[in-house]
């Protein structure tokens, strides 16, 4: 098979014989999925007719050729140019060259002929395949393409080099991404705090009586109802709890590497959107081998993500020092430590500063990723002694993150909710 052919996911080819249409469809769909160069290819059947030097060989080829021409619409053949324009060509070049209306046409195509999943993947192919940088860099290709996941990792690494004119158009991409991602995730997210925050607020035996939750004190004693007298007996009491400016103070501290890019992305996010909480103090740090303070962009995760340079290079002790500098109220902390674990520096230093955070009763949570595809690479030994010292590593789904933080702020143990959830974390000795 050729490095060049095209995935076969492109076209729904049923697997069962007797589902397929005619045989001209089925050879259709084998023609678009193998592109043209491997349908020129003289099959084995033609291959013997060959050599047995049959006298209508040419005449048969020329009808073959007809044949294949045929069974191609003008939509049909408009699909199979923007295929071959990727796919097609030698090694990894494809037809579009560098052409900058080459590129502009073959997006749109790619927009015409195919749905949004299957675009947006094209398109990812086509930003590994071939030089469409450009595209980052040029307005009016740039509105071509498919706003999508990847596609705001690219910007992100790229916005610093971006010119004037095409930073707006980028920003809007992101926007357009966030604010879909942002609908999405909210609501999980606020109703996990809500509950979780209602539930840590409870306080039982209320000292004094204007402190008392009614409400909550009959629903905990319905239990206890006297028929005879009518009434409840409280045998709890429920009462709200010491109000404070915040419940729990949350710092995310997030590796910017180029390898945690999507994970950068959900976590501003989830971050913009737990500091709309009152009862939670977010901050949020982002590092490579330096560090830097984004909480104040919080209020917009846009401004956040186009601020982020995506950069090689890890110091996790560094950023780990910075955050320590920043916890007043150790028992109401959560820590969360989103990171592949290679470490630039001392690993050691990492190991010991995790240690002195458990000891001062910080809740810790170490994400060795926040997206859906799992964790990536990932430095083992220091994931194994952080999971020795207590603190679990594990990859996250961003679906999950919202009952993650709902267990943190009910200050459950975080390798017990990962094991009940059948996340595999890095296993204690």
């Amino acid at each position: 098979m050729s490095i060049n052919q095209r995935p076969s996911s492109l076209f729904s080819v049923a697997e069962d014989a007797d589902s397929l249409a005619a045989d001209s469809e089925r050879a259709r769909r084998w023609r678009l999925i193998l592109g043209k160069e491997a349908a020129a290819q003289p099959q084995p059947q033609d291959e013997m007719i060959e050599a047995e030097g049959n006298p209508s060989d040419s005449e048969g080829e020329s009808a073959e050729s007809d044949n294949e021409d045929t069974q191609l619409s003008a939509d049909d053949q408009g699909l199979d140019d923007a295929l071959d324009a990727l796919y097609g060509g030698e090694g990894d070049k494809g037809g579009m060259g560098d052409s900058a209306p080459d590129i502009a046409r073959w997006l749109g195509d790619v927009r015409r002929y195919f749905s949004a999943p299957v675009a947006q993947m094209l398109q990812q192919d086509a930003i590994k395949r071939l030089n469409l940088r450009k595209a980052l860099m040029t307005p009016a290709l740039l509105n071509e393409l498919q706003p999508d996941l990847e596609l705001v990792t690219k910007i992100m690494a790229l916005s610093h080099l971006m010119p004037a004119e095409t930073r707006e158009s980028a920003r809007q991409i992101v926007r357009q991404v966030v604010e879909e991602l942002k609908e999405k995730l909210s609501y999980p997210l606020h109703q996990a705090l809500n509950g979780s925050i209602n539930r840590a607020l409870r306080a039982r035996r209320p000292r004094r009586q204007r402190d008392i939750n009614w409400l909550q004190t009959i629903r905990a004693n319905l239990k206890h109802y006297q028929v005879e007298q009518q009434t409840i007996i409280p045998e709890t009491l429920m009462g709200y709890g010491k109000q404070r400016s915040s419940l729990r103070d949350v710092i995310l501290c997030i590796d910017q590497s180029g390898s945690m890019a999507k994970s950068v992305v959900y976590a501003g996010i989830f971050g913009s959107v737990m500091a709309s909480a009152p009862a939670l103090a977010t901050r949020l740090v982002l590092f490579d081998t330096n560090v830097a303070d984004l909480t104040d962009a919080l209020q917009d995760p846009v401004d956040l993500l186009f601020g982020i340079r995506l950069r090689g290079g890890t110091d996790i002790n560094k950023a780990v020092a910075y955050c320590q500098q920043h916890i007043t109220r150790p028992r109401d902390t959560i820590f969360i430590l989103i990171t592949d674990l290679y470490e630039g520096g001392k690993k050691e230093n990492v190991t010991r500063r995790i240690a002195e955070l458990l000891a001062n009763e910080v809740k810790v949570i170490v994400l060795l990723a926040l997206s859906d595809e799992g964790a990536p690479r990932f430095n083992r030994k220091l994931a194994q002694e952080l999971s020795d010292i207590g603190a679990p590593a594990f990859a996250c789904t961003p679906a999950l993150f919202p009952d993650l933080m709902a267990a943190a702020i009910n200050n459950e143990d975080i390798g017990q909710w990962a094991a009940e959830h059948d996340i595999v974390t890095a296993p204690r000795n």
